[in-house]
């Protein structure tokens, strides 16, 4: 048997939805609020750090140990597409979604903020997953007394 108690995996269960939700809700909003792609990344790998936790390596995991191979490169990559999608104003990293007449605090009015809040979440949150999935599977033999 992997994993730990039924209630604590019950408690997982319970609140992992509203962990990764608050997280995507925290890279969403992160523009007009505090926080942003760093800290909602981190809140939404806590929920799958919670549930390999509570489940175990094998049945936890969600098969997110392969696919933070392609997501985390790929989430910096995103990021620094929309760094060089300011050069066609003319400068790295300009905000050129931003435009006049956006109602203030609504979620477009940061313009590629937005977008970078999501590219670094998404990099945060499966670099985070990788690192944790990598030393939960790492085993270290214990010494003899």
């Amino acid at each position: 048997m992997d994993g730990l108690s039924e209630i604590v995996k019950g408690v997982a269960r319970t609140f992992a939805g509203p962990i990764l939700t608050f997280g995507m809700y925290i890279v969403l909003y992160g523009h007009l609020t505090p926080g942003g792609g760093f800290a909602g990344g981190v809140i939404m790998a806590g929920c799958f750090v919670l549930l390999v936790l509570a489940y175990g390596k094998a049945e936890g995991a969600f098969g997110l140990d392969r696919a933070s191979e392609f997501w985390e490169p790929f989430g910096a990559f995103l990021f620094l597409l929309i760094a060089a999608a300011g050069l066609t104003v003319g400068i790295f990293f300009k905000n050129f979604l931003l435009a006049a007449g956006r109602e203030q605090f609504s979620i477009v009015s940061g313009g590629s903020v937005l977008l970078s809040n999501l590219a670094i979440g998404l990099k945060v949150w499966m670099g985070v997953v990788a690192v944790f999935l990598g030393l939960a599977m790492f085993r270290r033999a214990r010494p003899e007394e």
